[in-house]
């Protein structure tokens, strides 16, 4: 029988925007659209470890933010029918922390670890053990009359999640059993994703609507589902029963997202590329400083996007802009401007 899902207490009371992502996931793989290669191999990896009785292998995804590392581990632990236990790298301070988290796991359970590439080193060795061998040190008493014990713990599955694959140790990454990437969704998966959200919504949208969301979400199914949301508040103030292309397109245009998808921040990084700096290359630290925001935010959550549809070009001198960006700017295409 299913055991009943545990969550880790930081993620206990979350914002309703992320109550409201919750509400959406799917609960089972046949429900999980798009990434059908990973879905395919999970399949087997589950359904040979149930056969076996046996705990499924330690799992790494990676891959930019919202693309369903989190909802993979949430179906995972449910094909399974055992608990899931939710945390974050940052979270996991010291040892301590982390001998707490696995001493209240019981065999076969799922440990997601979000953002697993910040574990700091210390608690990153002590994971390794536990990872292979099932156990973990821990001291008892302090100075002199300090002593080691070793803890054995039940077999269980580590689900890490990370958006900077670069970042993990060798050592890491080596042990865990399978490792996936997730890719930006295409306009058609998106457009699913968005009819059957708006569906457990209880709102009426046409296919025309979907896909002119879908086709501005970046690839990625967090923010279709959040386009959504605001143009489910359009729909309501203007009293319109089912969402359609041109509600669509009105409210998102209000809302600062160009046919691409990109926001006020993506422009704002392509206006500074190609006016301030004519185009590159200008080094990663400074583009931040020029648009006000911090370099991670920059690498991790703008860039990937326009250098995934070839709007600009990571090179060792800099960031360079493409003709792409360009002519989305309405500027003809020259570079050395400054």
């Amino acid at each position: 029988m299913e055991r009943n899902h545990n969550l880790d207490a930081q993620h206990a009371h979350g914002s309703e925007e992320e109550a409201f992502e919750r509400s959406l996931r799917p609960g089972q793989l046949e429900d999980f659209t798009g990434q059908d290669h990973l879905k395919e191999n999970l399949k087997v990896m589950i359904r040979s470890a149930t056969k076996r009785s046996d705990s499924l292998d330690h799992v790494l995804f990676s891959g930019p933010p919202g693309l369903g590392k989190t909802t993979l581990s949430y179906i995972i632990a449910r094909e399974l029918g055992v608990n899931l236990h939710v945390t974050s790298g940052p979270a996991i301070e010291k040892k301590g922390d982390l001998a707490g988290i696995l001493t209240a796991l019981e065999p076969g359970d799922v440990l997601f670890i979000d953002e697993i590439h910040r574990l700091n080193a210390v608690v990153e060795e002590n994971l390794y053990p536990a990872m292979e061998d099932n156990y973990i040190d821990i001291v008892i008493g302090e100075g002199p009359n300090s002593r080691s014990m070793k803890l054995t713990l039940p077999r269980f599955t580590l689900v890490g999640a990370t958006t900077r694959a670069g970042l993990l140790t060798a050592p890491l990454r080596d042990r865990f059993g399978y490792v996936a990437r997730l890719d930006y969704y295409d306009a058609d998966e998106l457009a699913f994703i968005v009819r059957r959200s708006a569906s457990l919504l209880g709102v009426g949208i046409d296919k025309p609507g979907s896909f002119e969301i879908a086709r501005r979400s970046r690839g990625t199914p967090r923010i279709a589902n959040r386009l959504l949301r605001r143009v489910r508040d359009w729909a309501v103030v203007d009293d319109i029963d089912v969402i359609d292309e041109a509600l669509a397109d009105k409210a998102l245009t209000r809302l600062d997202v160009d046919e691409h998808g990109f926001d006020y921040l993506d422009r704002l990084y392509l206006e500074a590329l190609v006016i301030k700096f004519g185009g590159g290359p200008v080094g990663l630290d400074t583009l931040a400083a020029s648009v006000g925001e911090e370099r991670d935010t920059i690498e991790e959550v703008v860039e990937p996007y326009l250098l995934q549809q070839g709007f600009i070009q990571r090179t060792p001198r800099g960031r360079l802009a493409t003709p792409s960006s360009f002519e989305h700017l309405g500027i003809p295409y020259q570079t050395g401007l400054i």
